[in-house]
């Protein structure tokens, strides 16, 4: 009996194959084999949105290899990808291949199977369980193909004659663009306000040593004599800390700061403070428990791959498709935390065997995952085996395999093993001593709503204090490590001196440290998954390609791990806005992800839901044709056109990044390569050091004496830290 295994790609179908008898051909169709055209919609508006599917220009070789197959096939059997893409793609192989009627298979019967980790257990298990092609999951997929079809060619036209040509929008990508211009207006916006925190450094009777500087307090350990750092929390009876909070687009923020507003209140504050018997108040001390955070879905693998090795979500999404198609880790497109029964007990049996029984939880941990959109039916990313061990991978695929690998190896792991124990402790320290009268804060140290706004607050009125203080100071101690055991990011000791309730505490230093106020930070790549995954925008398989995207189309750059919207994006998405501002926001967006989970799961037909957007959007369409032209914003460089002498040249934004042109464009030509310096110099040749991109557009430093000097690093803490030895010992 001949069985003819259909897979996605070469490796996938290699691993299979492993695991597979003589009787079983495994081929790739190397991804989908249908596509809507690239040079026209695709999409029938008047009859029902069908879709004009047509098969890819470099894939009839391989439906033909896959029509011999299958002519002389017993068995077909569709082992594409779990998730609606590969369902879809699943679906049209079986429709290429029964349509052709000369084809004349052996079977007309298509077996589809589906499983989590590609290891022997579980493609024998999904061969003796096929199902049919799920033609839910394949209506989402396609009314999510049809929408973006939709979304981008009516929309991507209209930009070229309001904006500029070139251009394209997209229906999700468009709602993360303007989750960065909109945090870059929000940053504009913010007035930042200084304020002070004040540290006083305090010893037991008899620790006679004291700090001779703020660098060394703040270097040397308790034990070193220099005093425990006790922060200042209250005057007077009153919390110094205000909490403020800003509505932004996504949400609220919070920023605190003090109520000590200027340096001389400071000062006054530390010198008074010197004056003062400080007595323990009190000690408080609790066991804490510290339970594992839920194994890896995609959005927070993403997450820990852009902090913990500064990989972009794409980057990170490719090493795991690899790690996956290997048969090392199981699906890594999910936002479910479930783990197998099966793979629980493996990983128990691991822990027991190389920790003991003490670092096993008592009873199976069940995270639940709030996000709006998650499909609980997937397995969480975990190893396919536990006992394969990280450098194991290393050796075999290379460095950043082995640390994707780590990373979820670890994180697996530790959700069968105990919590860890911990004694947190806090010691109040009140400081008393003669009253002293003190300048009241300023009325703009009290504005607790109106950073953005710019409204001033109601002055406070002048107050008597009696100069009395409270100081905090916490300490914590591992009791027991259990799940840290196996985490390189484990709790690090911060132990206190054992203080008494009640004793005098000697005065040994204090120091008094200005602070500003931060506005919201600009987007990485772990905070605008984070996003899009609260939100409900997108789905896991998208959140890499969404960033890359708009990127790629030069509507956000990189600097220095945060995402920057370019001219070019602030026109895009303001005319989006203005024009689209149902299509282009997040509640239109998360519900539309909301309708197509209804249609997968078979609560709603996906034609009506098209049908709900189209009618609206081309009133939309029909509107704007009368909208303003957008201007893309330039940028003085305070030079004279050298060609019409006339005009003075500007940066303008282009598709392959920034460049210099004349302000009088098109009547004058005049266009020249932009340089952006930066005040660092080449270790090798002392020239200066200049942002360069590579051909794929990802940004990097390199010498402007280039091709003279080769010099180059991706990160300007590289060269910096090259440049601090030589400055040393200069």
């Amino acid at each position: 009996m001949k069985n003819l295994v259909i897979v996605e790609s070469p490796t996938k179908a290699r691993t299979i194959g492993r695991f597979l008898g003589a009787d079983y051909e495994v081929i790739a169709s190397m991804g989908h084999i249908y596509d809507l055209p690239k040079s026209k919609l695709g999409v029938d508006t008047e009859h029902d949105f069908a879709p004009d599917y047509e098969l890819m220009k470099d894939k009839s070789k391989i439906l033909g290899l896959l029509k011999r197959a299958a002519k002389t096939a017993d068995r077909i059997i569709l082992a594409t990808d779990l998730d609606r893409e590969g369902e879809a793609i699943a679906s049209h192989i079986a429709d290429a291949l029964s349509e052709t009627q000369s084809l004349k298979l052996k079977t007309q019967k298509f077996d589809r199977i589906v499983f989590h980790e590609i290891t022997k257990e579980a493609i024998e298990e999904a061969l003796n369980n096929p199902r049919e092609v799920d033609k839910n999951l394949v209506d989402a997929q396609t009314a999510r193909r049809v929408l973006d079809r939709l979304v981008g060619y009516k929309l991507s036209p209209i930009l070229w004659q309001k904006v500029r040509r070139g251009l394209s929008a997209g229906r999700v990508q468009s709602v993360a663009l303007r989750l960065i211009v909109e945090r870059e207006r929000e940053i504009e916006k913010f007035i930042k306000e200084s304020y002070w925190t004040i540290t006083v450094f305090l010893s037991a009777p008899g620790d006679s040593l004291l700090a001779t500087s703020k660098q060394e307090a703040r270097s040397k350990k308790p034990e070193a004599g220099v005093g425990t750092p006790f922060e200042l929390i209250d005057i007077d009876g009153n919390k110094i800390e205000i909490v403020n909070k800003i509505d932004l687009y996504d949400g609220d923020y919070k920023f605190a700061k003090t109520s000590i507003d200027t340096e001389v209140r400071a000062k006054e504050i530390e010198n008074d403070l010197k004056t003062k018997d400080f007595i323990v108040a009190d000690v408080l001390k609790k066991e804490m428990r510290r339970t594992p955070p839920p194994p890896y879905i995609t959005s927070t693998l993403q997450q820990d791959g852009a902090r913990r090795m500064g990989l972009s979500g794409k980057r990170t999404m490719m090493l795991a498709q690899k790690l996956y198609e290997e048969g090392y880790i199981t699906y890594h497109r999910t936002d479910s935390f479930q783990i197998s029964d099966q793979a629980r007990k493996q990983m128990s049996n691991y822990v027991r065997k190389e920790f003991g029984d003490k670092y096993l939880s008592k009873k199976p941990r069940f995270y639940k995952n709030t996000s709006k959109n998650a499909q609980e039916a997937h397995e969480a990313i975990r190893p396919a085996k536990i006992s394969l061990q990280p450098s194991a991978i290393s050796d075999q695929l290379g460095s950043q395999f082995g640390k994707i690998y780590e990373m979820i190896w670890r994180r697996a792991l530790a959700t069968v093993m105990a919590d860890a124990l911990i004694e947190s402790t806090s010691v109040i320290v009140d400081a008393r001593g003669p009253a002293t009268r003190f300048p009241p804060a300023s009325a703009h140290s009290r504005n607790t709503d109106s950073a953005l706004s710019g409204v001033p607050s109601t002055p406070v009125t002048p107050r008597e204090s009696t100069s009395e203080y409270r100081l905090k100071t916490n300490g914590s101690v591992l009791l027991f490590e259990g799940f840290l055991k196996i985490n390189p990011y484990a709790l690090e000791d911060k132990r206190l001196p054992e203080f008494i309730a009640h004793e005098n505490l000697d005065y040994v230093s204090s120091i008094a440290e200005p602070h500003e106020t931060l506005p919201p930070p600009r987007y990485n790549d772990a905070s605008i998954i984070k996003t899009l995954e609260e939100k409900g925008i997108g789905r896991p398989s998208t959140y890499a390609t969404i960033i890359s995207t708009i990127e790629s189309r030069g509507y956000i750059e990189r600097n220095e791990g945060r995402f920057h919207s370019t001219a070019v994006g602030f026109a895009v998405n303001d005319f989006l806005v203005e024009n689209f501002s149902d299509v282009d926001d997040i509640p239109f967006t998360a519900g539309m992800e909301d309708e197509l989970d209804l249609i997968a799961t078979g609560k709603k037909e996906w034609v009506p839901v098209m049908k709900a957007f189209y009618d609206p959007f081309e009133k939309d369409l029909e509107k704007v044709k009368d909208a303003k032209r957008i201007k893309i914003q330039t940028e003085s460089t305070g030079e004279k056109c050298p060609t019409c002498k006339e005009g003075d040249v500007v940066i303008r934004s282009g598709r392959f990044g920034k460049f210099l042109s004349c302000s009088r464009f098109p009547d004058c030509k005049y266009t020249a390569p932009f340089t952006q310096e930066t005040d660092l110099i080449c270790p090798k040749d002392k020239a200066k050091i200049v942002i360069k991109k590579t051909k794929k557009g990802r940004k990097f430093y390199g010498c402007s004496n280039y091709p003279n000097c080769d010099f180059a690093a991706w990160k300007l803490e590289d060269i910096k830290k090259q440049q601090e030895p030589a400055a040393a010992t200069g």
